[in-house]
């Protein structure tokens, strides 16, 4: 069987060859990072060098970076009352932001047709009578590629007496991430989006903020965060961080031009194309798409069998399908929403693999207007 074209890396990102090499040697040193001989200040060492580099790739302070099993528990993590009074959250954010956290109830803050926060909303929100709002915006949507205005959004919150948390996941490696920058409060990062192993995430914090933890016992990460690190995963995240941080700007680049290809062709293969947030700043390796009366689940079947992996922009649950939340939140219509096809691409991608994507394409949407043509006359 040939190699699967590998085009959806929004999902999760191959892991890069510098956090293999960095996770196999870590792999080696078997003290716990707790202990004080020799094997366990050896192993503190890789934790405290992957500490720096995480905190290098987002300009944040390697005191201020807590590690975690991942992006979801990171998010949990932050989203707690001891932090705000109430959480306002935007109708576009992770499954895992959206659930709350610790609180009992989220507010919901509405975005535009484009997909961006509305601020005027996020004004309002903050103004309703919450003398400590918590608020969460994501700083690119995971569906869309939509970059969100953070730092008008934190200028906001700031002035109402709240904090904000930034869910950065989708971010590094793909755009500029600048925790100080942005006027953040708190920020969340996930080693396997990067290209870094799955299993290993960080919440980061602005230095003055006394977090509430989530997981309770031992004394580890400054007592933020119980439990034995994960030092070959520690280890293999700071990797691709430090190899995220190095790439960026070539990777940038490279991406940007291949999406832009891929989606000037999809506009001549399919011209009633939609390509959804098009109209607004989004990253450069993100593309979501449909046609009208296209079925999302039936189309990524297709280009699997064609050796091609896309995902879609809907969720299925105990064999029912669902439109995406962040489409319904943008007001699009469910016909184009059941049909949302994303298309993510990495610092690998190549031309090759854009020609494969665009050959399934063409040969799917052939067969997609054959049968609206059926219909039509059937009718």
């Amino acid at each position: 069987m040939a190699e699967q074209v590998y085009l959806d890396w929004n999902a999760t990102a191959p892991l890069r060859p510098q956090a293999r090499d960095a996770m196999a040697k870590a792999l080696e040193v078997h003290g716990n990072p707790s202990s004080i001989h020799a094997s366990g200040r050896a192993a503190r060492r890789l934790v405290e060098e992957a500490r720096e580099q995480v905190a290098a790739l987002v300009n944040a302070e390697p005191r201020d970076v807590v590690f975690t099993s991942g992006g979801t528990e990171a998010n949990a993590q932050a989203l707690s009352p001891v932090l705000g009074d109430a959480l306002l959250v935007s109708t576009i954010e992770h499954p895992s932001v959206r659930s709350g956290g610790r609180f009992p109830a989220i507010v919901d803050v509405a975005v535009t047709e484009a997909g961006v926060v509305d601020l005027e909303a996020l004004q309002r929100a903050v103004n309703a009578g919450v003398s400590r709002p918590l608020v969460s915006i994501m700083l690119a949507n995971n569906e869309t590629g939509a970059i969100q205005p953070i730092a008008e959004a934190a200028a906001i919150v700031h002035a109402a007496g709240g904090l904000l948390h930034v869910d950065a996941i989708q971010t590094p490696g793909r755009i500029p991430c600048d925790f100080k920058a942005l006027g953040a409060d708190l920020m969340t990062l996930s080693a396997h989006k990067l290209g870094g192993p799955k299993g290993v995430g960080a919440l980061i914090k602005r230095g003055d903020i006394d977090l509430d933890p989530l997981i309770r016992g031992g004394g580890q990460e400054r007592g933020l965060r119980a439990g034995t690190e994960n030092v070959p995963g520690i280890a293999g995240f700071g990797a691709a961080a430090q190899a995220a941080q190095r790439l960026l700007g070539k990777d940038m680049a490279r991406m940007s031009t291949l999406r832009d290809r891929l989606e000037a062709a999809l506009k001549a293969l399919t011209p009633d194309v939609l390509i959804f947030s098009a109209e607004t700043a989004r990253l450069p390796n993100t593309t979501l798409f449909s046609v009208a009366g296209m079925k999302a689940e039936t189309a990524v079947i297709a280009f699997d069998l064609e050796g091609v992996a896309v995902s879609s922009g809907a969720a299925c649950s105990s064999g029912k399908v669902t439109p995406s939340h962040v489409l319904a939140a943008m007001g699009v219509e469910p016909n184009l929403a059941q049909g949302a096809i994303r298309v993510s691409l990495g610092h690998t991608t190549t031309e090759h693999e854009i020609e494969a994507f665009l050959k399934a394409w063409a040969k799917l949407a052939e067969s997609l207007y054959r049968a609206k043509k059926e219909r039509d006359i059937a009718a």
